[in-house]
């Protein structure tokens, strides 16, 4: 028996990898502070709730269409239009189960071998594995806590070749929290519009958690000229606590939403029929709570940034969105040689951390602050320990 060759390419999720090693810790009687996953620690709003019980309730337990209910689509364009500033009609709208399936849909459906994708590093550890599944290539675009973790048009321009089809944007972004301004948008889409063969991908699921004053910026708004050549991908995981509805929403050009249908026809059918009734409620419902949210993450990440820059050896810059924190642990690798060897010490010592390493960076950790200030002081004297 063998495995294919396609799979070779691929390696596991770090994340979700240390996320189930904490599993496992904990069901053997260990104390394990898991900061690894990205997922808020906020109940999911009661009106979703409400939602979801009303849909049960009523039988919603059918097939739906395969690219979502034409009720979600209405109502994830409306999303759109209201928090991103794009107009898009329901007809270039698709619902996923969950964003990944979005974003591996659409690079399976346009990607061959020989082609490159342009990809910022530090990176949200699927994206390369999604490209590498294609059998296309990963070209990374190295960003320090100096640029804020930001690529730069001059950089992007430099990186294009005529093998380039796609560059991946995440604002805010994981794992470094890194948040584009408009102008730096307009910058990027000024060399794009001298690249016609490039497709970008706008992965916004974190547009609500932002931590300066002044909108959200993305680049299918600030670059209308763009507008057929961008997929926004979005989704209530990380801003209505949902992640386990597993509901992602994209929008782009018709041609390749309907080829991101026809993928999903074959590999999952239509996302859960109830979760998507709780969507509609989501979308169309209050949005006042995550103004309240989203200043109870602020205080986390300042609390944690100032207790980890605390820590010898330790530096962290302040992210401007998301709910992570890059961790620079060098000064450390003398003593531990690379940080999977440091995160390995720090779930000895009852704390679980993704390594830098696992996002395409090096020599410390991701940590997620979203979770109660007692877990997260907690875990921030663990790791001082641990370092001591």
């Amino acid at each position: 028996m063998k495995l294919s060759q396609t799979l070779t390419r691929i390696a596991p999720s770090s994340t979700t990898a240390m996320t189930d090693r904490a599993f496992e810790l904990r069901a053997a009687g260990k104390d394990i502070i898991s900061l690894s996953v990205g997922e808020p620690d906020f109940a999911t709003p009661d009106h979703v709730i409400t939602a979801t019980k009303a849909a049960l309730d009523a039988g919603e337990t059918k097939y739906t269409a395969v690219s979502g209910t034409q009720r979600l689509r209405e109502a994830a364009a409306l999303h759109f239009r209201r928090d991103l500033g794009i107009e898009v009609p329901p007809g270039q709208v698709i619902v996923s189960a969950g964003g990944k399936q979005a974003i591996f849909h659409a690079l399976v459906a346009t990607l061959d071998p020989g082609d490159e994708v342009l990809i910022p590093a530090p990176w949200w550890v699927s994206y390369p594995e999604i490209v590498r599944f294609t059998g296309a290539a990963v070209v990374p675009l190295e960003t320090t806590p100096t640029s804020g973790y930001r690529i730069s048009a001059a950089q992007l321009e430099a990186a294009i070749t005529p093998s380039t089809r796609w560059l991946l944007l995440n604002s805010p972004g994981n794992p470094t929290g890194a948040v584009y301004s408009a102008a730096e948008l307009r910058a990027l889409g000024a060399v794009l519009a001298r690249h016609p063969q490039i497709m970008v991908m706008s992965d916004d699921i974190y547009a609500p958690l932002r931590y300066q004053p002044g909108r959200h910026a993305t680049i299918a708004a600030e670059c209308p000229d763009l507008a057929q050549r961008v997929l926004t991908v979005s989704g209530l995981s990380k801003s209505h606590a949902m992640t386990g509805f597993r509901i992602g929403l994209a929008a782009g050009p018709e041609w390749l939403v309907k080829a991101m249908g026809k993928l999903q026809s074959h590999s999952s059918g239509n996302p859960c029929s109830i979760s998507q009734a709780a969507a509609v409620a989501a979308l169309e419902g209050p949005q006042d709570f995550l103004a309240d949210w989203c200043a109870i993450m602020r205080r986390r990440r300042d609390m944690v940034v100032a207790a980890v820059n605390a820590i010898p050896g330790l530096s962290a810059p302040v992210p401007d969105g998301a709910f992570y924190i890059m961790v620079d642990a060098s000064a450390h690798m003398p003593r531990f040689g690379d940080d999977q060897a440091l995160c390995l010490h720090l779930l000895d010592h009852g704390v679980a951390l993704v390594p830098a390493s696992a996002f395409g960076g090096r020599d410390g950790f991701r940590i997620s602050f979203a979770a109660a200030d007692a877990v997260l002081e907690e875990a921030v004297r663990r790791i001082a320990g641990a370092l001591a």
